[in-house]
């Protein structure tokens, strides 16, 4: 008995193992801010090896307030584009803005959202008290990023949010 136990669970140990593949069905960049590169419209969040990047044309975030309960509306097409990378070491912003990719970090995995999740954003003034007049004086505007029904895809796998708060971009005047 004793036997056919330890063959069982020889074989229950043998292919029980993990081969290794990331399957990813979350990811949390809540406490990382939003980047933008200095030379191109590209929106993103690393952390660590990560990163979440928006690609969509600055004409989505005109300097605008969106009335209540009325965002503006961006549909994830060829155009409009999101997707989560997992590098092969830590990411920074020299390693998506750069015009010539570095070498190192290389990716490792990549999810892109598939056509037909939307992005909502909503805009609100952004404003400061001027120490004067104690008045609120308009500096620039803020537009709340949120995904919504967003489906990422790989070769391997995929995952859904059904809403997740990318986070908030600001813009100056």
């Amino acid at each position: 008995m004793k036997k056919v136990f330890g063959i069982l669970l020889g074989i229950l140990l043998v292919t029980g193992c993990n081969d290794g593949d990331l399957v990813l069905e979350s990811f949390n960049f809540s406490n990382a801010p939003i980047q933008k590169c200095s030379d191109k419209m590209l929106l993103f969040k690393t952390s660590g090896e990560e990163l979440l990047l928006l690609d969509i044309p600055a004409s989505n975030f005109p300097n605008e307030v969106t009335p209540p309960d009325e965002p503006r509306i961006v549909t994830i097409s060829g155009t409009n584009k999101v997707l989560y990378r997992k590098y092969s070491g830590n990411v920074s912003s020299s390693t998506i803005c750069s015009s010539i990719p570095p070498a190192a970090p290389s990716v490792a995995s990549e999810w892109t959202a598939s056509t037909g999740g939307t992005i909502q954003i909503v805009t609100t003034e952004k404003t400061t008290i001027d120490p004067v007049t104690n008045e609120p004086v308009l500096t620039g505007y803020n537009h709340q990023i949120k995904f919504i029904n967003i489906q990422f895809v790989s070769t391997d796998n995929t995952f859904v949010f059904e809403e997740y708060l990318f986070g908030t971009y600001t813009t100056n005047l």
